[in-house]
């Protein structure tokens, strides 16, 4: 197949081009900057720029997976939410322009979203029947990411929204900075520990995509996560059984938010959502549970 990425450079788009090109896929990376030289006929990168002015130069792809996106991980200053926001429109803008420009429309588009468009909440568990519930600015901005995707569906293009939890590796991602206390001796619960950590395994990520891309019958909203989400509190006890580390040092709510900010709601709130549209649709995970995970990224963090 041919397939183009877009924002196929960071953790997850690394991974899932890896997994596709050993598969003998062929894949256009399009990116803001391209590097001078390009990988051959296998890998091609393209900048937005020249998208832009030369849409065929994703044409007669099979699929298109947008993972475009500033990261939320910053502070959320009135610059940074524009710039957030704006990175996922603008791209889904951009792309959908291209899209209608060309002769052969993609069979498939899979765009990122996020599982922060169900709210928050301690004792719900939502899954994608689930109404959204724009009550804080990650949510709104997970609203309006899915709202601008419709532009795909207008095109009529089978549209996948992957609502994606927060994805575990060994070297990227989420976990590097969750386990740095622990290697420190402080690790603990956040706050009072009872907010739900919904993850996924980078492994199951790729094989989600993948999935979403050959099953022609899934569309719309896919939550990406693993079957068994966790209390924070609990998360923090494996990665401590995994580690071999004390897990005692509780971190009040209070700091978390003269630190943070707006943006304590990020670890001190969460959801239970689970991933029942893959479920149903025959989607197998690697690594349904947390310590398996963890103990598998445990053994490639020590053999590297």
């Amino acid at each position: 197949m041919k397939i183009a990425v877009c924002g196929g450079t960071g953790f997850i788009g690394s991974a899932l081009i890896e997994h596709w090109l050993e598969a003998g896929h062929e894949i256009i990376i399009v990116t803001r900057r391209r590097p001078e030289r390009t990988l051959g006929h296998q890998l091609q990168y393209i900048s937005w720029d020249e998208l832009e002015l030369n849409p065929q130069r994703i044409g007669g792809v099979n699929a298109i997976v947008n993972l475009s996106g500033e990261s939320l991980n910053q502070l959320w200053t009135k610059s940074a939410k524009h710039r957030i926001i704006q990175s996922r429109v603008g791209s889904i803008a951009a792309l959908a322009k291209a899209i209608e420009q060309l002769d052969k429309k993609p069979e498939v588009i899979i765009q990122a979203s996020a599982m922060s468009i169900y709210g928050t909440s301690e004792t719900e568990e939502f899954d994608e029947s689930s109404p959204n519930r724009p009550t804080d600015f990650p949510s709104r901005v997970t609203e309006q990411w899915e709202a601008a995707a419709e532009a795909f569906q207008g095109i009529g293009v089978r549209l996948v929204k992957l609502r994606i939890s927060m994805v575990l590796g060994h070297e990227k991602g989420a976990l590097p900075l969750l386990k740095l206390p622990y290697r420190l001796g402080f690790g603990g619960r956040i706050g009072s520990g009872r907010q739900w950590t919904t993850w996924i395994h980078i492994a199951d990520m790729v094989r989600i995509v993948d999935h979403c891309l050959h099953d022609k019958s899934i569309s719309g909203a896919v939550n990406s996560s693993a079957p068994t989400p966790v209390t924070n509190d609990e998360f923090g006890r494996t990665i401590a059984s995994v580690y071999r580390r004390p897990h005692w040092f509780s971190v009040p709510s209070l700091l978390i938010r003269a630190a943070l900010g707006e943006m304590s709601i990020i670890v001190l709130q969460g959801q239970r959502v689970v991933p029942k549209k893959l479920l149903d649709h025959g989607f197998t995970f690697l690594f349904p549970d947390l310590k398996q995970a963890l103990e598998d990224l445990y053994a490639k963090e020590q053999s590297d």
